[in-house]
């Protein structure tokens, strides 16, 4: 992957499949380790020239400028949209973070923590380097509260539901970024759900996020028989056929609250998003159906 940078992973593994990939002229498997003073031959390849960046366009700059919900002179809180990336890369030409910096040219700005793209709600953003520091060590201290809506596609096994099992993330031979449960090599991760409201065999929940794994939500929901409405991922079929009679289009997942302290004497502060409209029409067609029942 060094060497052959702008060639597409999905090229790299069908060249190691036909054997256009020789170490010592032998074929080898992709799982082959390289060891001192073997002989690598790769074959002749063309790579992508490379290009400027696509600029954000002005349409999107112009929506997230309406999205603020704090700023002050070190930290800004965006709602940002379901289905834009928080920044560029892995074939997205940019996210929230350029658009910002193209918005706000000669301004510091940095992501304090990330948000998956399908997932809207509040993403912190840190202004200045002193912030980025302040506000990553209240993350590793446990002092920044996240509080998530979803909705679930089964019942919880009471009014509140901890779930404490590691996650270990894994990479499939096409790129596509997996995370499951593993008690053996993954990380520590708590998620605590609370029931708001029951709609037959789905929920509405609150979600007290206490550590931040990449699809911790999402991982730790399928594990409890009750994966995230709209997650193709981690959900069965069946649970997409359920997602769609609601008319749901997006992944019902909502970073709903932030508390933090924007700077070190300050008082915590307690930034909310608003549930958007299209999954708070989602939530009454399922009250709808639940009374229909």
């Amino acid at each position: 992957m060094t060497q052959l940078k702008g060639v597409p992973r999905s090229l790299v593994y069908r060249l190691l499949r036909r054997g256009e990939v020789r170490v010592n002229k032998g074929r080898v498997k992709p799982h082959q380790r390289l060891q001192a003073g073997d002989d690598v031959r790769l074959p002749p390849m063309r790579t992508a020239a490379k290009t400027e960046p696509a600029a954000p366009p002005a349409g999107l700059r112009s929506e997230l400028a309406g999205r603020i919900l704090f700023e002050d002179e070190r930290v800004l809180v965006l709602d940002k949209p379901a289905g834009v990336a928080v920044h560029g890369g892995s074939g997205v030409a940019y996210g929230v973070i350029e658009a910002l910096r193209a918005a706000r040219p000669g301004q510091d700005l940095e992501l304090v923590h990330r948000l998956d793209r399908e997932t809207s709600g509040c993403l912190l953003i840190a202004k200045r380097r002193s912030a980025l520091r302040h506000l990553h060590a209240q993350l590793r201290d446990g002092a920044v509260g996240k509080r998530y809506q979803a909705l679930l596609l089964g019942p919880l096994a009471g009014a509140v539901q901890r779930v404490d099992l590691p996650l270990a993330k894994s990479q499939l031979q096409g790129g596509e970024r997996m995370v499951q449960v593993d008690s053996v090599a993954g990380k520590p991760a708590l998620t605590v759900f609370r029931r708001v409201a029951a709609y037959g065999g789905m929920t509405l929940v609150d979600i007290d996020l206490h550590t931040g794994r990449t699809h911790q939500i999402r991982v730790h929901a399928a594990a409890i028989g009750a994966p995230v409405a709209g997650d193709d991922k981690y959900g069965r079929p069946e649970h997409r056929a359920l997602a769609r009679e609601l008319g749901l289009k997006r992944l019902f997942l909502h970073a709903a609250e932030l508390r933090f302290r924007p700077r070190e004497e300050a008082p915590a502060v307690a930034v909310r998003a608003p549930l958007p409209a299209a999954l708070a029409a989602v939530v009454q067609r399922a009250e709808e159906q639940a009374r229909a029942l």
